[in-house]
């Protein structure tokens, strides 16, 4: 009870702890409402102050603080001591909603109590948890199905999705509350396939609109495959035979704008009647393609379907990329870059695909060695993208050189070689060559690089030598600072442990103390030996061999011994009565019975003892 806190007395008076009020003065016994009876144990107790003075001191009541776990709900209460169990119960029943005649109040540390137990004979600490049980009242489906989608839109999804025309897998995370339509705008800046072109497999059926959240889409928690394609159009469905189709042109059901006629392999010229009679055959690449990965698959596609499988393998992705992957790994991984430039109007394109491309010595020496990334200039739009690709890579020079090269000169070989600083044409490779010089100059540009690449190596190799010795000083001081830091935090940490030991000992102390003085306090008054009535004398010998003397009323209770006792700081936890003989354990009899009864009477030597 340390420090002065201003309360308000019983008749309005401002009081603080010490008793006294704001003025200095002490308020008379007849300003309080009771004060021509008795103050009760149960709220307050008064002492004199003076023997010969009437004045009394109300002290404040002790409060005690109770947290109480409903389900997912908790209670914060403040009660004095000399509340009942049952008044809890009330406040619960209107903050909870749960009659009390339905509801068990559990985590007592004496067990079990019943409602009209007052809390101070608990001999409670200051801070307290309880919880309330309720085995008649089920919860409800509602509120449980609630709980599990709330759940479920806090929980993240990991969603494995395979994009089926560039062979690859996306692996994404997305929390519960992100929506379908959401997840697909995503894969469209992933794949460049725009929301409504996509064609999934793997969505569950409950998941038929597409601004579901993915926790109430049905899905696997935590990980669902999917996988997306582009939807292929009526046209490109049927494969390409000898005899010219019809074209057909498909409108999106959105009310797209109609489709290039070049994605359904015909020409402008084909379409209004103006070609000849025969097809010709697809282009090794669409016009106008929406990204440089779509386009190489198609080139990819058609060049197997032309030439065979067996051919170089193409960079499916942009030229960008391509550099990338071949340039700007460790040096001993690093590739010379092969750009092959198509052109459908060459007579020397079969010729140069079937027989040097396609020939295994090559299609070998290309795979081990180079990264080959491959683009078709047959159209002036695709040529003029790749004019802008080399001059942003390679600069203008290379673009230059590009353009200087007629048609019947393609197709083209590009051997390119990664610098420090630049990029360097090692190579054009034109279309009227054979195997054996292709192979020659194609070795021979690996020579060149191979020197530069063993440089590299012996630089990188000296780089890193430096830069392991650089971080092993580093990862030595960052050791030495790692561990007086945790010397330091070790030492806070025992200082602050040797602190909060002591606060809770002096806490403790306190509240011991507290105790000790309310117990005092709420003893009855000594009798006189004179009074005529039955008083039993008791002599209590400590563990410390001191005695403690005092008369009690014949017909009180045992618990006023007990309280007596433990106002002299021996509590009924701690330590067990005793009489000498017979030997008997006073502190296990009914406290309710009186020391008549308990045969302490008219005089008994007892004994205090510590329990084990």
């Amino acid at each position: 009870f340390s420090g002065v806190t201003n309360h308000a007395s019983p008749s309005g008076n401002l009081m603080d702890e010490t008793g006294f009020g704001a003025g200095g003065t002490v308020p008379h016994p007849s300003s309080s409402s009771s004060s021509s009876s008795p103050p009760s144990s149960s709220t307050s107790a008064f002492c004199s102050i003076n023997p010969s003075s009437r004045h009394i001191v109300e002290r404040q009541p002790r409060m005690l603080n109770f947290r109480v776990d409903y389900r997912q709900r908790s209670v914060e209460l403040v009660l004095e001591e000399g509340s009942t169990v049952g008044e809890i119960k009330q406040i619960l029943e209107t903050e909870l909603g749960v009659p009390v005649s339905k509801m068990q109040l559990k985590g007592w540390k004496a067990g079990d109590v019943s409602d009209s137990t007052l809390l101070k004979s608990l001999h409670l600490p200051k801070n307290n948890s309880l919880y309330v049980l309720t085995p008649d009242i089920a919860p409800t489906a509602s509120t449980s199905k609630n709980s599990a989608l709330q759940e479920s839109l806090n929980q993240n999804f990991l969603l494995v999705i395979s994009h089926r025309e560039a062979q690859r897998d996306y692996s994404l995370n997305f929390p519960g509350s992100r929506t379908i339509q959401e997840v697909k705008r995503n894969i469209s800046d992933l794949t460049n396939i725009p929301v409504r072109h996509q064609q999934w497999e793997g969505w569950p059926a409950s998941a038929s609109d597409d601004s579901m959240t993915l926790a109430a889409s049905g899905i696997s928690y935590p990980c669902h495959h999917l996988s997306v394609c582009r939807r292929s159009s009526p046209a490109n469905a049927q494969e390409p035979t000898e005899e010219c189709a019809d074209v057909h042109m498909i409108s999106d059901s959105e009310g797209d704008d109609f489709e290039d006629a070049s994605e359904f392999g015909v020409d402008d010229s084909e379409m209004f009647g103006m070609g000849s009679s025969s097809c010709r055959k697809s282009p090794m690449m669409p016009e106008n393609s929406e990204n440089e990965a779509d386009a190489l698959l198609h080139f990819t596609a058609e060049f197997s379907s032309r030439y065979g499988e067996t051919h170089p393998m193409f960079f499916i992705g942009s030229l960008e990329a391509a550099s990338q992957e071949a340039f700007y790994g460790k040096a001993r991984d690093r590739k010379l870059l092969a750009i092959y430039l198509h052109n459908d109007d060459s007579v020397l394109s079969n010729v140069f695909c079937s027989q040097m491309m396609c020939a295994d010595s090559i299609v070998s020496y290309l795979s081990q060695n180079f990264i080959t990334w491959a683009w078709d200039v047959t159209k002036e739009a695709n040529k003029a993208r790749l004019l802008t690709m080399c001059t942003r890579h390679f600069g203008s020079v290379v673009t230059q050189t590009i353009r200087t090269y007629k048609t019947d000169q393609f197709p083209l070989l590009l051997v390119v070689m990664g610098k420090r600083t630049s990029n360097e044409v090692l190579n054009v490779i034109q279309g009227n060559t054979t195997v054996d010089e292709l192979m020659m100059r194609l070795m021979g540009a690996m020579e060149i690089f191979t020197a530069q690449q063993q440089e590299d190596i012996k630089d990188e190799d000296e780089r890193e030598a430096r830069e392991m010795v650089k971080r092993e000083q580093d990862e030595a001081y960052r050791l030495s600072l790692e561990a007086d830091r945790k010397k330091r935090e070790a030492q806070e940490r025992e200082e602050a442990e040797q602190v909060r030991l002591e606060q809770m000992r002096k806490e403790q102390e306190e509240e011991k103390e507290a105790i000790r003085l309310s117990l005092e306090q709420a003893l009855p008054p000594e009798p006189d030996e004179e009074s005529g009535e039955q008083i039993s004398k008791l002599r209590i010998r400590t563990p410390s061999g001191e005695f403690l003397e005092r008369r009690f009323l014949g017909s009180c209770k045992l618990q006023v011994l007990f309280d007596f006792v433990a106002s002299k700081g021996y509590p009924f936890e701690e330590f067990k009565l005793l009489t000498t003989f017979p030997r008997r354990i006073i502190t296990q009899l009914d406290p309710g019975s009186t020391l008549l009864e308990a045969k302490l009477f008219p005089q008994e030597t007892l004994f205090l003892e510590a329990k084990e």
